[in-house]
């Protein structure tokens, strides 16, 4: 009891910040100051476009890059996750901002925020890890055509027509482009890409989504074009607030998807951060709190739900960064700025921040990852075409599902092909009882078992036995079994009843006691362990056997005990046939 208390305290003080979260600050605070100055240039853009892409506004992507930015960035798992709007969860909340309306997304932010605190205080971040490769370039490749979808109506200068489906509205807003299309949006939309492919190809240094943002302003302010601009902005955080939480039951199940995505996307990001440098691995189960705690703290100051984006990160670490301070640097560097530059950042054209976003969801998508997927195994590419289907016509969590279930399906499968019946008959035989070798290969079968005998695998096995010639006695040698659950046991429990029923003698040789304790649960031991039929040493089960054997034939098996598990032949082939 005591040893479980302090483990549990051991593992609430772990997912604390504390002074060894800055233990490099001495060496390292000139390059994380860099370093969040430089992710702050690349964030502000992003943040103003996933607020629009949202559907509830620039200024709310603005405070949640702030907010949700510093309270990561110091409760957080990763040293080096920057965290704010991102493109996965703007395609989440505008179909919510759609039928809940924008005033809901601070109660979800807060709602999902407390799950994903609780998802991290329960242990559950390693979980996630799990996640397959295919489901999630699958998940990846679906957002990034979401994204790219959501920004046409905007990048052909047309209203966005009705519908949630991203797809459908693309193309809906296509077809009435060809008659009411503005070629002032689309010519500034050319810029704005040619702009950031451009100056990314001189030197991947560049702040190009700025540069091409500050371009197609300030040419659509010098023509004077009628283009939509992003609006007022707030000049500074409003106040806290709790937002209204009395309809939390209807907002559940959309905070449960922005609960899931946070917390997904977060560990992603973190993950790929580590792999991109030699620095201290996270902690998932921090992580997820800090995560969740930044949600909360974004709501309750109006603004969206944040995870770790995986695009800032990747800058912070290019740039340098060291610890936490440069992710706190950023947030702090966007907030001088909402002070400083509200007024001209409102100027910006909405088809600028919409080419950006195109760019952006082109370089999510890792050509060479997709297409190694694809030549990898059909099952995999047909996961991760799934995955990517469902993200494109459904929504992301039920593709994530999806894909999850596909690929736990298709690994069963293959667990299941792993498992063998073995003929061990003339080897076994042969070195224990050379004499009699010749006589006992006539009268006993050795069949060994390797591979796990699970439930995806008892019909393949029932269907082994099921033709098994008619001799005397079999040994079944189970020590090889690698996994074994009910359904295994049972039939295992099917097949010694068969042939007890066939008056054939059956030797078991286990060697895993808690294998035992469940071939005895399901009845597979009733009989045979009174007649001392169940041994762990080969060389006495096939003594055993070899005594069976030499009996007259109708002496052969002892009758089963009443309530013994058998099964008629007859049902056993037809179970097999019919499977």
């Amino acid at each position: 009891m005591r040893s479980g208390i302090r483990r549990g305290i051991s593992h609430l003080g772990r997912l604390l910040p504390g002074p060894r979260d800055y233990q490099e600050l001495r060496t390292s605070w000139a390059a994380d100051l860099t370093a969040g100055v430089t992710v702050a240039v690349v964030a502000l853009p992003l943040a103003l476009a996933f607020g629009v892409a949202s559907g509830v506004g620039a200024g709310a992507g603005l405070v949640t890059a702030v907010v949700a930015g510093v309270a990561a960035a110091v409760l957080g798992g990763s040293h080096l996750q920057v965290s704010g709007p991102t493109g996965a969860m703007a395609v989440v909340l505008l179909p919510i901002v759609a039928q809940q309306g924008a005033g809901a997304v601070a109660a979800i932010a807060v709602l999902a925020g407390v799950i994903v605190v609780l998802a991290g205080v329960l242990g559950l971040g390693r979980l996630l890890t799990y996640l397959p490769w295919p489901v999630v370039e699958g998940f990846t490749l679906g957002i990034a055509v979401v994204i790219a979808a959501q920004q046409v109506p905007v990048a052909l200068g047309v209203p966005t027509p009705d519908g949630t489906n991203a797809s459908l509205v693309a193309v809906r807003a296509v077809v009435r482009s060809m008659d009411s299309g503005d070629i002032a949006v689309v010519g500034l939309l050319v810029l704005a890409i040619a702009l950031m492919t451009g100056l990314a190809a001189v030197h991947r240094s560049i702040p190009a989504a700025l540069l091409a943002v500050g371009a197609v302003t300030a040419l659509a302010e010098l023509a004077r074009l009628d283009v939509a601009r992003i609006g007022a902005l707030p000049r500074s955080l409003p106040a806290p607030s709790l937002p209204d939480l009395s309809q939390s039951g209807a907002l559940l199940s959309a905070a449960v998807a922005v609960a899931a995505l946070a917390a997904l996307e977060s560990l992603l990001s973190a993950r790929v951060a580590d792999g991109m440098t030699d620095h201290e691995r996270h902690d998932s189960d921090r992580e997820l709190v800090g995560q969740g705690l930044a949600n909360v703290a974004s709501g309750l100051f109006g603004g969206l739900p944040a995870t770790g984006a995986l695009a800032r990160t990747a800058v912070n670490v290019r740039s340098g960064a060291r610890t936490r301070v440069a992710s706190v640097s950023h947030a702090l560097v966007l907030a001088v700025m909402m002070a400083a530059l509200s007024g001209v950042v409102g100027r910006v054209p909405l088809v600028a921040l919409a080419g950006v976003l195109l760019v952006t969801a082109a370089r999510m998508v890792d050509r060479h990852a997709v297409t190694a997927v694809l030549r990898s195994t059909r099952t995999d590419a047909l996961v991760l075409v799934l995955t990517a289907g469902a993200t494109i016509v459904l929504d992301l969590v039920r593709a994530v599902e999806i894909g999850i279930v596909v690929a736990v399906v298709v690994a069963l499968v293959r667990l299941s092909r792993t498992a063998q019946v073995v003929d061990d008959t003339a080897s076994v035989l042969e070195v224990s009882h050379p004499q009699e070798h010749e006589l006992l290969r006539r009268h006993v079968l050795v069949y060994r078992i390797d591979g796990p005998l699970f439930f995806a695998a008892t019909t393949r096995f029932l269907r082994e036995f099921a033709a098994v010639a008619d001799v005397r006695v079999v040994v079944l040698r189970l020590a090889n079994v690698a996994m074994l659950d009910a359904s295994g046991a049972k039939a295992v429990a099917q097949i010694v009843g068969e042939l007890q029923d066939r008056h054939v003698g059956v030797v078991l040789k286990v060697a895993n006691a808690d294998h035992t304790r469940l071939l005895r649960a399901v009845g597979a031991l009733q009989g045979l362990e009174q007649r001392g039929q169940v041994l762990t040493d080969l060389r006495a089960a096939l003594e055993v056997a070899r005594e069976l054997a030499v009996r007259p034939t109708s002496a052969a098996v002892a009758a089963a005990p009443a309530g013994a598990a058998t099964v008629p032949v007859a049902r056993c082939r037809v179970a097999a046939a019919e499977a």
